[in-house]
C-alpha cells in the first residue's frame, strides 16, 4: 500500500477522546471497517499480482481506500499491450477481472467486496465519457420533453450516469435485465 493511501486511511480513522479536564487526546485508531478494507486491498493486490506474474505482464498495483471502498489500480510506466488486453473491448475483460478479484476476496474473508479495479486509467477516462453521455441525454430531454433510453452498461457505469443526471436536475431509472440493463433519463 502506498504511503499516501495509508496516510489517507489513517486520517479518516482518528478517534478523539477527552479526559476529565476536557483536553482532547487524539490518537490514530484503525476502525474495523478501515481495517477490513485494507485487508481486502491486500488480498486483491496479492491475487492480481499472481495473475500478472502468470500472464507475464508488467504493471504496478496501487491500493487506495476512500469513501468506504477499496480502489485497486494497475498501471504501467510504458504502454504495455498486455495491460490493454486486461481491459478488453468496452472494458469487458476489466469487468470480469474485477468480479474474479471480488471472488478471491470473498473466498479469503467470507465477506462480499465492493472493490473497484482500474487498469491504466480506463475507468477514469470512461467516467468522462459517461458524463458526456449524461449531459447529452439531459439536453435532449430538456429540448424535447421525451425520455431518452441509453445503451446498456455495467452497474458501476450506471451509478456514474445516475449521479450525473441527478446533478443536472433530471431523473434517471434503470430498466431491463442482465446485460440489457440500461438507463432511461426523463424530466420527472
Amino acid at each position: 500500500m502506498s504511503a499516501e493511501s495509508t496516510e489517507h486511511a489513517l486520517s479518516e480513522d482518528v478517534v478523539e477522546d477527552r479526559d476529565e479536564s476536557g483536553t482532547a487526546d487524539i490518537s490514530p485508531v484503525k476502525s474495523s471497517a478501515a481495517s477490513r478494507l485494507e485487508e481486502e486491498g491486500d488480498i486483491a493486490a496479492d491475487y492480481l499480482e499472481e495473475l500478472l506474474d502468470i500472464a507475464d505482464i508488467d504493471g504496478d498495483i496501487d491500493i487506495e481506500v476512500r469513501n468506504g471502498r477499496t480502489y485497486i489500480s494497475i498501471v504501467a510506466e510504458e504502454e504495455t499491450e498486455g495491460l490493454e488486453s486486461l481491459v478488453g473491448e468496452d472494458g469487458e475483460v476489466l469487468e470480469a477481472l474485477q468480479e474474479l478479484t471480488r471472488l478471491a476476496v470473498l473466498s479469503a474473508t467470507e465477506s462480499r467486496s465492493r472493490l473497484v479495479l482500474d487498469i491504466n486509467g480506463y475507468r477514469q477516462e470512461r467516467t468522462g465519457h459517461l458524463q458526456k453521455i449524461a449531459e447529452d441525454a439531459a439536453a435532449s430531454v430538456k429540448e424535447t420533453g421525451k425520455p431518452v433510453a441509453l445503451e446498456p452498461m455495467s452497474a458501476y457505469e450506471r451509478k456514474i450516469v445516475h449521479d450525473a443526471v441527478a446533478d443536472l436536475g433530471l431523473v434517471s431509472e434503470s430498466e431491463g435485465e442482465g446485460n440489457g440493463r440500461h438507463i432511461v433519463v426523463s424530466a420527472d
